[in-house]
């Protein structure tokens, strides 16, 4: 008798029956869409210079380069001042939409739209994270990262308190009229011939792809449909999900493992002084005091060098073991705040430890969102304390000691 036949089907039920770490899904969709929101707030007033008509990287410049690469970018359909505007304020709102996490499913492909679309029209513009940032909104559109934490967690939650007071629910009407606002668009934009079909269809494939999905997600959602279509569906998205995490997850592992591998064979890494140069980058010093101090000692600049390209050598070879993996993780974390502080760099930064997120324990999140809860109740002491929700083993890590899931709203 086979003994791992037990083990396979557990597993096998455990990636088809759940979406794995909600937790960790949800800090990466907060994550990412807080440094994509704070970046464009603060490029606001160089907006112009940097993504518009006018802007060094003039717009035949970028249609040409989009033509040979078939990038998608919605600002090459139209070279307006008015066009480049509105793109801009939808990133924006996207942005603070999936922050909330109102309506995930269409938001996080506006979101990934917007992403695209700014940075592929100047894609000499950026220091790093734009590439994470790039990478993570793709990924992030084929998670169910509104499980928690969410605006759409807490209407889900209402619904089945609701229904369990046997009280009546009104069928959902906002979520079919964005995806039906959104489809007319669509259709629009490809009867103009704006989108690139390219490879096997190409963008126009995979956009009318997710609009599809998503349709026959609400068609076999409506109460007059029988269980077992919407069971299938609801399986898929979880296998989906899982699988967009376990690639997060190796996307993470291996921008450090390269990194640190790279590092290694420069000759300033091997002889220790790599960090003492950027402290002296005029480009990389907003407060040359702070940089003059770190660097005034050479043992402590050896140490930080050779500990860089340790940690992030060693990284993907500590998930095998918890406890190393939580405190290497830490410790990158703390790097990457430091990196924020002292070079100057704070988008780069917030797009890696939101990448980094994923690997986070279940049991801290817990307590995150808890501290996080009773902040809020202190800021508002009339709110009504939200609905527990059922807690999720994490994607990655073994599982945590069981914890009571106080509930957290956004």
């Amino acid at each position: 008798m086979n003994r791992s036949a037990p083990t396979i089907a557990r597993g096998i039920a455990r990636v088809t029956e759940s979406a794995l770490g909600p937790y960790q899904s949800a800090v990466i969709r907060i994550g990412l869409a807080a440094t994509w929101l704070l970046f464009l707030l603060r490029e606001y007033p160089n907006r112009q210079e940097m993504y518009g008509p006018d802007g060094p990287w003039s717009w035949d410049l970028a249609r040409q380069l989009v033509e040979s690469n078939h990038a998608f970018t919605v600002l090459m359909w139209s070279g307006s001042q008015v066009w480049f505007e509105t793109v801009y304020a939808l990133a924006v709102l996207s942005g603070a939409l999936l922050l909330v996490g109102w309506r995930t499913r269409a938001v996080s492909v506006l979101f990934m739209l917007g992403v695209l679309s700014l940075q592929n029209r100047s894609v000499f513009i950026g220091d790093g994270g734009d590439n994470v940032l790039h990478l993570m909104a793709i990924y992030l559109v084929f998670t169910r990262c509104a499980q928690v934490w969410s605006l759409d967690a807490r209407r889900d939650r209402l619904a089945r308190a609701a229904r369990a007071r046997g009280e009546r629910i009104r069928p959902d009407r906002g979520g079919p009229v964005l995806w039906a606002a959104l489809g007319i668009v669509l259709a629009v934009a490809t009867g103009a011939g704006r989108i690139d079909a390219g490879f096997l269809g190409g963008w126009l494939t995979v956009l009318w792809g997710l609009w599809a999905v998503q349709a026959l997600w609400w068609a076999v959602g409506r109460p007059a449909r029988t269980a077992e279509p919407r069971v299938l569906l609801d399986v898929v998205a979880n296998i989906v999900h899982n699988a967009a995490l376990m690639v997060i997850m190796a996307e993470a592992c291996l921008i450090y493992a390269t990194a640190g591998w790279y590092k290694i064979q420069g000759s300033r890494w091997q002889d220790g002084t790599a960090v003492y140069y950027p402290l002296h980058l005029e480009s990389f010093s907003p407060w040359p005091a702070l940089s003059d101090l770190m660097s005034a000692h050479g043992t402590i600049v050896m140490l930080v060098t050779y500990g860089t390209v340790l940690v992030q050598v060693a990284f993907p070879f500590t998930l095998f073991n918890r406890r190393v993996k939580n405190v290497l993780l830490a410790v990158m974390m703390t790097e990457h705040a430091v990196i924020a502080v002292v070079l100057g760099l704070p988008f780069f930064s917030l797009a890696m430890i939101a990448a980094d997120s994923v690997f986070l324990p279940t049991s801290f999140l817990l307590r995150l969102g808890s501290g996080a809860a009773r902040v809020r109740d202190r800021i508002l002491p009339g709110r009504r304390p939200a609905v527990p929700g059922p807690r999720e083993p994490a994607a990655g890590v073994q599982e945590e000691p069981e914890h009571p899931h106080v509930g957290f709203t956004a």
